[in-house]
């Protein structure tokens, strides 16, 4: 869907909104990048090749790529969300990484089959003991980089 213009529309349409021009380029940004940009990272990305774009434009965007399960939104700690485009067909599960000191993210999709185990019985305790079915989940850790740690930050 990310690459056919006619697929978008299309796909828009079927939730009941246009495919604006907007919307097209700041899926583009999501679907060239491979870091968690935050919506004034987006702007500055999208200013360029759409400069009658507003932040409220850019922001209000998000908030609907997200409703409509394009986009996940993460809250790392630093006082800004950040995004990332969920890649069609893509069902590589990840995890991240946060340096508390300078933001850095870092995807982690390396798991080991005890770290799956381990999430998946966590998952399963919690729905009987709340009734609740989980669906899907979030998961960061906080700590140094390596370069942060290596320069004492």
């Amino acid at each position: 869907m990310y690459g056919r213009r006619q697929e978008r529309a299309q796909f828009f349409r079927h939730h009941g909104f246009r495919c604006t021009l907007p919307r097209e380029v700041i899926l583009d940004i999501l679907y060239k990048t491979k870091s968690h940009l935050s919506a004034e990272d987006i702007y500055f990305k999208v200013h360029p090749i759409y400069p009658q774009i507003g932040l409220t434009t850019v922001y209000r965007t998000l908030d609907l790529l997200n409703k409509m399960e394009l986009i996940s939104r993460f809250d790392f700690g630093d006082g800004k969300a950040r995004y990332e485009l969920i890649k069609e067909g893509d069902t590589s599960h990840h995890h991240h990484l946060v340096c508390r000191k300078c933001n850095r993210v870092i995807d982690y999709t390396d798991f080991m089959k005890e770290e799956t185990r381990f999430i998946k019985k966590i998952e399963e305790v919690l729905s009987k003991k709340h009734n609740f079915e989980i669906d899907s989940h979030k998961i960061h850790f906080q700590g140094l980089c390596s370069k942060c740690k290596s320069e004492g930050r």
